[in-house]
């Protein structure tokens, strides 16, 4: 009588533990379902940015001026977009587009999703700051200057991490280099990008909650100066080509599978209020022996501008995710949160790959 009271027990227990299993998967595919339709309001919006015209729809000409990235071809461009307009009629449905590719979102949905809402609570604390910061105390407007400085250095922080892994993925993406000339003009390869490059770094408006927060803190330069520039780089390589340098391959090849092929060089460009100076000083001789103490820092330099309270920091990385874990490091982020408020105005910072065997021999 015993035995069977206990299987009848065991029985009962095993019954009850898979049905509390089966409840807690249907809690997990319910739960995606929930969440999926926050984040892809943002991503809708995207799509409704690129429809030029607002006649709900995109033609191919829309869809390469907005979403060229100088990797893909024109080609290329042209058939993944025919691939999805199964009629062939040169217009795409921008919920149909919007669709179809927010089904290769993964992980950047929950990015969207979080996006959103933090967009919305931003405004939300924006408009609150706007309507009592006035009449709050002292300890309480001195909260709330500190909270302003404090989201807007870590939201930086976490842009710059992304602008790096946006770098990386794109030399990933990017054909080998070859030796003979190129097709196209360096105005043609440097367009492709700029447009896009300048895009992004145009802040986004603050009144729309689908439009974004995130600003790059590097400023647009104008047409003008951008034709310059390319006019100038033109007349620079067209100088080279005539010297007809002479490559080694081999000998470089030697080298890069010895040791690794690039170290990165970080540019940060700081231009300093006069009355903050000194304490700027101080704060970035503790940022530099931080740094230059840290293992994967081969170099820190520092330039000042004669005549101008700007200041130059070159950095050298052994690689760009060394530099890109150490920016969510207490020392980066101090020196961060002590500068924001000393600058008159962004800073600005540039990357460069540089080979390894170069730095390797200039230190020998």
């Amino acid at each position: 009588m015993l035995a069977c009271t206990e299987m009848i027990t065991m029985c009962l227990q095993s019954a009850k533990q898979k049905h509390l299993r089966a409840q807690q998967q249907q809690q997990q595919q319910q739960q995606p379902l929930h969440s999926a339709g926050q984040g892809l309001s943002i991503f809708h919006d995207i799509f409704r940015r690129a429809d030029k015209n607002d006649d709900g729809k995109l033609s191919f000409d829309e869809f390469n001026v907005y979403f060229a990235d100088g990797i893909l071809t024109t080609e290329e461009l042209q058939e993944l977009f025919y691939s999805i307009d199964g009629r062939q009629n040169n217009n795409l449905d921008t919920d149909k587009l919007s669709d179809y590719f927010s089904q290769h979102l993964g992980e950047y949905l929950n990015v969207l999703s979080a996006l959103e809402s933090l967009n919305s609570a931003i405004l939300k604390a924006m408009d609150k700051t706007k309507e009592e910061y006035q009449g709050s105390s002292v300890l309480g407007q001195f909260v709330t200057r500190f909270m302003l400085r404090e989201t807007s250095s870590q939201l930086l922080s976490l842009q710059r991490s992304l602008q790096c892994a946006m770098e990386a993925v794109e030399e990933q993406s990017s054909p080998a280099p070859e030796v003979k000339a190129p097709e196209l003009t360096v105005a043609e390869r440097n367009g492709r990008r700029c447009g896009r490059r300048l895009h992004n770094n145009l802040c986004m408006s603050p009144s729309d909650p689908c439009s974004g927060i995130l600003t790059t803190g590097v400023n647009v330069v104008d047409g003008e100066n951008w034709c310059s520039q390319i006019s100038r780089l033109q007349q620079l390589l067209d100088k080279l080509e005539c010297q007809s340098p002479k490559l080694e391959p081999l000998k470089e090849d030697t080298l890069a599978s010895t040791y690794k092929s690039n170290i990165l060089l970080v540019q940060r460009q700081m231009s300093v209020t006069d009355q903050d100076l000194d304490n700027f000083r101080k704060v970035l001789k503790s940022y530099i022996d931080a740094t230059s103490a840290h293992s994967d820092n081969l170099h820190v330099s520092v330039q000042k501008l004669p005549g101008k309270s700007c200041y130059i920091m070159y950095e050298f990385w052994q690689d760009r995710i060394s530099w890109m874990s150490y920016l969510q490091s207490n020392s980066s982020k101090d020196f961060q949160r002590c500068v924001i408020d000393m600058l008159e105005d962004a800073e600005i910072v540039s990357t460069m790959l540089l080979p390894a065997s170069w730095w390797i021999m200039t230190n020998n």
